[in-house]
């Protein structure tokens, strides 16, 4: 069961979760790709997806449960914007351009999901996902 407080226990909860999740996910998915419909491209999970998602995702209840949908998310989401990465974040520094895309999850509203795209390779890999709610 996934803890709906706002406590320090809760959030701690949450992200253990949504970890265990992520590693569970990359077992089932050896390639650690999927592909998203919209771009005609595959979005690739890898540790910063885990890192970041698990830290901002866990503060809210229903940005957990979107990240339970992971899949839905990689496969349907679409591209709504486009953005530099922000200067002095670490974790963006390997990213020449930053994507938003957004999917609307049933029972939950709208997602966005951050996606990064690296340098040289042009590789999208999954950033961040969160709920942002019905707009």
């Amino acid at each position: 069961m996934i803890p709906e407080g706002n406590t320090l226990e809760d959030i701690r909860e949450r992200e253990r979760i949504i970890r265990e999740f992520y590693r569970e996910w990359k077992e089932k998915n050896p390639s650690q790709r999927k592909y998203n419909l919209s771009l005609k491209e595959y979005i690739n999970i890898r540790m910063v997806s885990i890192v970041e998602t698990s830290e901002h995702a866990a503060k809210s209840y229903l940005s957990t449960l979107a990240v339970l949908q992971l899949d839905a998310i990689l496969t349907g989401a679409r591209k709504v914007s486009l953005k530099k990465p922000k200067p002095g974040n670490k974790n963006q520094q390997p990213f020449e351009r930053i994507m938003i895309m957004e999917y609307d999850l049933v029972g939950i509203g709208t997602v966005k999901m951050t996606v990064g795209v690296r340098r040289r390779t042009q590789e999208k890999v999954q950033y961040c996902i969160t709920a942002i709610g019905n707009k």
